[in-house]
């Protein structure tokens, strides 16, 4: 990852080309959004509170990379990520999701980023703790020392001149290099581990929003005592159980919760797709789904206009949540949004639809390419899988004509045809195709292979 402090706009964009082909303005545009929130944090006057992200409306078909831009872009600046369906959510008296729930969802990713970092500065200490619960497991008390044979304890058998204070710390100090070095990893100890919290606490009758009711749940938990239980496992599994238990003692939870409230606050990115199903369509005086949807979009706009949402770890302010919004707009239009929602979103992108060179390209370029996730799937079989560039071509050919004959569902298309051409190899391992084989792809396979879906015209068997 790079260092924030160094995410220049065209850096971010050089990053994302890693991944996502094309697209230059929709990326152009990201990038000076991120690189806008750092030069905020960096205002040294009042004025810092008065700047606001400039939103993003992304407008293009499905599978053309407008989700992958938006969740690349948190990864690369380490920033909470949600992405919710607009769909999804509805107005008081339907039946759906409430819209506040994305900002309890981004906290929750926020929460978990930073306990993760936490626990990364407290790995070492707490590893110490797990070595020293498995050698109280392994070794026992030293009136009770029976269990540890005497082949086992060596050099530190002659006790003539130690008490059995030394004799046990000798012990518990070669077994510690044993447990370090992974050499009993093998062997079963008990353990006392925290028993899993419950689903939740039910609750009968209604009247009680989603917020008030995780925050009911969350304090009853609290209150009532942590159940442990013993499991009998490997020392292996043992260190995995306890390093995270260990872990969460060491870290200031409230200390979590002000950071991750602050980060959520500061760079958090809420991406919210198909817009575009609760724009009103041509029907203004149409009463039922075009009231919920527009409903739905007057309960949109506190949250990104900004306002204060209570979670269950504080409240946070939306103000400078910086919302990307994605619609693929083929009915409605972004004119057919509320026009206080769309003064929300200054900045509109319009995404190219894929060509063939942009298919050739994502099969071959991208470091998470589907090309090279089949490779790394096969070579775990011990079979090497390449491809030739012709067939690629094919490939990219074949994708993009199925595409226009049947529906544009852009990238997507890919997954449906290289499934189709490596199914028979992935079945045919390691059976028919032992290991160490070479497996490669020609232009004449791709063609034996795929052309049935080509010309057959009722493609409904093969469509995702």
């Amino acid at each position: 990852m790079i260092d924030q402090n160094l995410l220049t706009p065209r850096q971010i964009v050089a990053e994302l080309d890693k991944y996502i082909i094309g697209q230059k303005e929709a990326k152009k545009n990201v990038a000076i959004a991120l690189r806008n929130r750092w030069r905020r944090m960096h205002v040294k006057s009042d004025m810092q509170r008065e700047i606001v992200p400039n939103n993003i409306l992304m407008i293009g078909a499905t599978g053309v990379g407008k989700t992958e831009i938006a969740r690349r872009l948190a990864k690369i600046a380490d920033a909470p990520f949600t992405k919710v369906e607009a769909s999804k959510f509805t107005e008081v008296g339907y039946v759906g999701r409430d819209v506040e729930s994305m900002v309890r969802d981004l906290v929750e990713q926020s929460v978990n980023l930073v306990k993760q970092a936490k626990k990364e500065e407290v790995k070492v200490k707490a590893e110490q703790a797990v070595e020293d619960i498995i050698l109280d497991a392994l070794i026992p008390p030293v009136r009770n020392r029976g269990t540890v044979s005497t082949t086992e304890v060596g050099e530190a058998q002659d006790s003539s001149r130690m008490s059995d204070a030394e004799l046990n710390e000798r012990t518990r100090e070669r077994f510690r290099e044993k447990i370090r070095s992974g050499e009993i990893d093998d062997r079963k100890i008990e353990v006392s581990v925290q028993a899993p919290q419950g689903n939740g606490i039910g609750m009968i009758g209604g009247g009680m929003d989603e917020a008030s009711m995780i925050n009911l749940q969350d304090m009853l938990q609290n209150m009532l005592p942590k159940r442990t239980k013993k499991r009998k496992v490997t020392i292996a599994e043992a260190k995995k159980l306890l390093l995270e238990e260990e872990s969460a003692k060491l870290i200031d939870m409230d200390e979590v919760k002000e950071e991750a409230i602050k980060k959520a606050e500061n760079t958090g990115i809420i991406f919210i797709d198909e817009i575009d199903k609760i724009a009103g369509g041509s029907k203004k005086n149409g009463g039922g789904p075009d009231v919920s949807r527009e409903g739905v979009q007057r309960d949109l706009l506190p949250i990104v206009e900004g306002s204060a949402v209570n979670t269950k770890y504080g409240v946070i302010n939306t103000d400078h949540i910086l919302f990307v919004a994605a619609g693929a707009f083929h009915v409605a239009k972004p004119s057919d949004l509320i026009p206080e929602l769309q003064g929300r979103f200054p900045i509109r992108v319009e995404l190219n639809s894929l060509t063939e060179a942009d298919f050739y390209q994502i099969l071959k370029e991208p470091k998470n390419a589907l090309t090279k996730q089949y490779e790394a799937l096969i070579a775990s079989e011990g079979v090497s899988l390449e491809y030739s560039d012709e067939a690629l071509h094919e490939i990219a050919r074949i994708a993009f004509h199925i595409n226009a004959e049947v529906e544009n569902i852009g990238a997507r298309r890919l997954h449906t045809v290289m499934s189709k051409l490596l199914n028979d190899i992935l079945f045919d391992i390691p059976e028919q195709i032992p290991p160490n084989a070479k497996v490669l792809i020609t232009k004449e396979m791709v063609q034996e292979r795929l052309n049935g879906l080509v010309q057959n015209k009722d493609l409904s068997e093969f469509i995702l």
